[in-house]
């Protein structure tokens, strides 16, 4: 390493963690516009709240679509369609956690749509539901 240089290493070592994690670098950040972002720079194409909303409160198949345990409109507490357990609102304004971690995002997106759609969502469909939500205000 070049002495002139001594915190390239580290930065890329993040950089190569975060693609290795399959996160797109700019979904690291802790806040929702940053996830968004991240999510329409990957898809190549810009998010639309209505294919989001639309998407979420549809079937794809399979027993249960998003709604089924957020509610159609997620500005309030939800159930889990099969245990029951609460779910504290959705939409970024009604609960400022949501869509402040990049790996928690990842998580849920992952398991949801495994349910939901039974595969993993594409960056497309994960921008267009988070730019819906980003909509939603009190």
């Amino acid at each position: 390493m070049h002495p002139n240089t001594p915190y390239r290493f580290p930065l890329l070592s993040c950089a190569a963690l975060a693609l290795a994690c399959g996160l797109p670098a700019a979904a690291q950040g802790a806040a929702p516009a940053e996830l968004l972002a991240g999510y329409t720079a990957e898809a190549g194409a810009p998010a639309s709240p209505e294919r989001g909303r639309q998407f979420f409160t549809t079937r794809h198949g399979h027993e249960w679509s998003c709604s089924s345990c957020h509610g159609d409109l997620p500005t309030q507490t939800g159930k889990h369609a099969a245990t029951g357990k609460p779910i504290r609102p959705l939409a970024p304004a009604f609960n400022p956690e949501r869509f402040s971690d990049a790996a928690k995002s990842e998580k849920w997106f992952r398991r949801n749509c495994n349910d939901v759609v039974g595969r993993a969502c594409t960056p497309a469909e994960k921008a267009d539901v988070l730019s819906w939500l980003m909509t939603l205000k009190p």
